[in-house]
């Protein structure tokens, strides 16, 4: 393979989010999206499986040949962006963090919720995030676990989504200024996220602002595309339908 592809790393088909916004700003790229679904979801393991996982993919994606490496996933990045710049110091690493930042900058003095997985709410990582806002607004951490499976089943609305959304949102219904969807899967369950919290809480995620670091990066070593664009899409699963709904969610 070239090496003058983007790869995009996510722990399922929650990255197809950011890789989204990558196309939308960089039409001109080659992308390689690589999900590891086989082993989702990322966040409920320990900090050291994601870890291991992460290297594992990252590893398998340098060998594959790639210019920069976007993990698409806060799990992953939470738990072990740190060690894989460190591990390869030359290389393009981008992540993705929540969107608090551009939360706290938007509704100062506000309530903020950060919705995420339990790994990604436990991280230190996280915790260095959120208590550079915590003078500045009110944030309330919302762990969802079992969203991120759903999602991985192709429900991004419906009965389902509302059974396990409902008890975890309802107290901050009305309540809250801004909710940050800290997991690249949830942007694709925002319709139903939005019923539950009302149309006067603002949705948030990472995804835009990962693209446009990546693009900065690229950027900056010289190394933007001028086409023609290209994407591949492959999955630890081995299995067509998560292509399928890979492509299915691009489209969304």
């Amino acid at each position: 393979m070239s090496s003058d592809y983007i790869a995009v790393f996510d722990s399922g088909v929650g990255g197809v989010s950011v890789l989204r916004e990558l196309i939308r700003l960089m039409p001109d790229e080659r992308y390689l999206y690589f999900g590891d679904s086989a082993n989702a979801p990322y966040g409920t393991k320990t900090t050291d499986e994601v870890r291991r996982l992460t290297f594992a993919a990252a590893e398998y994606l340098f060998s594959r040949g790639c210019k920069a490496l976007v993990v698409a996933c806060n799990t992953a990045t939470a738990a072990a962006i740190r060690e894989l710049r460190a591990a390869h110091p030359d290389r393009i690493i981008i992540g993705i963090e929540p969107a608090l930042k551009v939360a706290a900058d938007h509704f100062p003095g506000g309530e903020i919720g950060v919705m995420a997985t339990p790994v990604t709410l436990r991280e230190e990582k996280f915790d260095t995030l959120m208590h550079r806002f915590t003078d500045s607004c009110t944030v309330h951490k919302i762990p969802a676990p079992g969203l991120a499976e759903l999602i991985e089943r192709g429900e991004t609305d419906g009965e389902a989504i509302e059974a396990l959304l409902r008890p975890l949102l309802s107290p901050y219904a009305g309540k809250l200024d801004a909710l940050v969807l800290g997991c690249t899967h949830y942007p694709f369950a925002a319709a139903a996220i939005q019923r539950l919290l009302g149309e006067n809480t603002a949705l948030l995620d990472g995804g835009a602002g990962t693209a446009r670091q990546t693009k900065r990066r690229l950027e900056a070593e010289g190394l933007l595309s001028d086409g023609p664009g290209e994407l591949i899409i492959e999955n630890s699963a081995g299995s067509k339908e998560m292509i399928l709904l890979c492509q299915r969610l691009l489209r969304t």
